[in-house]
């Protein structure tokens, strides 16, 4: 509630401020707008921008800090006693939020009051009963360190909150007032929010590239402690893949690669031939309305969720492969057991990245100069001719770096494989049987009670790590491709 109405605060300055400044330019000029440097709107988004961005900049700043010095301050609270055996800090702090949040919640519900949850000698047994009644969630009992590290987190995240309320608005309205003080007949004011706005242009371009920079930070760290105390050798050229818990776990990563790129391989096996072919006939030989109907209707396989894909090879195809190659079967081979195999995530995967492929690959085509067209067909060619050995070639480059999307999206599938291809982690080229991929093993080790001082649960993050080195590594050279190519026709 407080952060909704501290923005629509900032909101309402902005708006005044916008017509307070509109107003103060005219003034300046007595009413005749000719004698203003800029266009009187320009004054009013002057007086609106400068109220309104560095407040939310201290706003967004002020959430992303306060949470780290209130979370290190309660920390440090938590005596070593507290800890048990097998659980961490970490851990500890994960059940101190949720005993806090759990108070505002009995408070909100009535069943506390403020002064019964900022007692600190208040009755363990009644208090976790109360959060019970409640509705509100523990994972453990209330301990008195606990119960005084909630309060503390409490107590430091109210007064945060209400000095960031006051802050944000001052910031607010000194900018308007210095905004508006500054508002004058000559005063560049669309030379001032021009500025201001390529600020803000520049500031978006970067969110993507700190958000990435973010991600690789945060696996890193994580990897880094993981290889601490987990040998890089096994990890890298282990055959075995047996996380363990209690111990002696065996974690190799090559036999979930191999998993990984063979449903990866035959996913784009289905998809790059059926893809590119619709491409072709939609951009080269279909009429305008065929071409109207059939490519929106292609696309549509775009936007089905990933586990109704999921859904569809665990019910349909995976049954339908096992009446065809298992025992039994249409064909009375005996090769498939189960619908969890390889070739059913593959063939359903396939599906999913048939409207990658067309769709990408049709709007290169269609970039494809139409002079090259005529001119190939002026010397003699035919349709097909032309498409094969001119248009085909302009548009290789693009048509690479969608096959190349293409298998970004495969290797980073999840849903699909976890339904239809099995949780075995293991080398074979049978697609026949079930196997599995690293984003699944990704999922299964932070999935539940997990310990994050354990290699069992690091291991995740090396995973990830791995497959982000893997799909950079494709788009680097799709980008290699690309540029080679491209100057062939430049």
């Amino acid at each position: 509630m407080a952060l909704s109405w501290i923005l629509l605060t900032l909101l309402a300055l902005a708006v005044l401020g916008y017509f307070a400044g509109r107003s103060r330019a005219l003034a300046s000029a007595e009413g005749d707008a000719r004698a203003l440097h800029s266009l009187p709107s320009y004054y009013g988004y002057n007086v609106a921008l400068t109220a309104l961005v560095p407040a939310l900049g201290l706003l967004i700043l002020w959430l992303l800090v306060q949470p780290l010095i209130v979370n290190n301050t309660v920390s440090g609270m938590i005596p070593d006693t507290a800890i048990a055996e097998g659980s961490d800090r970490g851990l500890v702090m994960s059940e101190v939020r949720r005993v806090a949040y759990g108070l505002d919640g009995a408070i909100a519900s009535g069943l506390l009051s403020e002064v019964q949850a900022r007692n600190a000698d208040a009755d363990i047994e009644a208090l976790t009963q109360s959060l019970k009644d409640a509705g509100q969630v523990l994972t453990q009992d209330i301990s008195k360190p606990i119960l005084l590290a909630a309060q503390k987190y409490r107590s430091m995240t109210s007064t945060g909150s209400t000095a960031m309320q006051i802050m944000v608005l001052v910031v607010a309205l000194l900018g308007a007032a210095f905004a508006y003080i500054r508002t004058h007949r000559e005063f560049r004011a669309r030379n001032v929010v021009e500025q201001g706005i390529l600020a803000l242009l520049l500031l978006a371009a970067s969110i993507a590239i700190l958000t990435t920079v973010g991600i690789v930070l945060s696996m890193l760290f994580e990897t880094m402690n993981f290889f601490q105390l987990h040998s890089w050798k096994d990890f890298f050229f282990g055959s075995t893949w047996a996380p363990n818990f209690r111990g002696g776990s065996e974690l190799s990563i090559l036999p979930l690669l191999w998993g990984t790129l063979y449903i990866s391989v035959i996913a784009l096996l289905v998809a790059v031939p059926i893809g590119l072919f619709a491409a072709i006939y939609l951009s080269e030989y279909a009429t305008g309305a065929t071409r109207s109907i059939a490519k929106p209707l292609l696309e549509i396989l775009a936007g089905i969720p990933t586990i109704v894909y999921g859904l569809f090879a665990l019910l349909t195809v995976g049954p339908a492969l096992v009446s065809l190659f298992g025992d039994g079967g249409a064909l009375g081979l005996g090769w498939m057991a189960s619908s969890n195999a390889v070739l059913t995530a593959g063939l359903v995967m396939g599906i999913m990245l048939i409207p990658f492929v067309s769709s990408l690959s049709d709007d290169i085509i269609n970039a494809v100069p139409q002079s090259m067209r005529d001119g190939s067909l002026g010397l003699g060619a035919t349709k097909s001719e032309t498409v094969r050995q001119v248009v085909l070639p302009a548009a290789l480059p693009g048509i690479v770096g969608a096959i190349l999307l293409a298998a970004s999206r495969a290797i980073g599938e999840t849903m699909i494989v976890v339904m239809a291809a099995g949780a075995i982690a293991k080398f074979s080229g049978n697609p026949f049987e079930a196997m599995t991929t690293i984003t699944t093993r990704i999922v299964s080790q932070l999935t539940g009670d997990t310990d994050f001082a354990s290699p069992e649960t690091l291991v995740a993050f090396a995973l990830g790590l791995t497959l982000f080195v893997i799909t950079l590594g494709l788009n680097i050279f799709a980008l290699y491709i690309v540029r080679k190519y491209r100057e062939q026709y430049e």
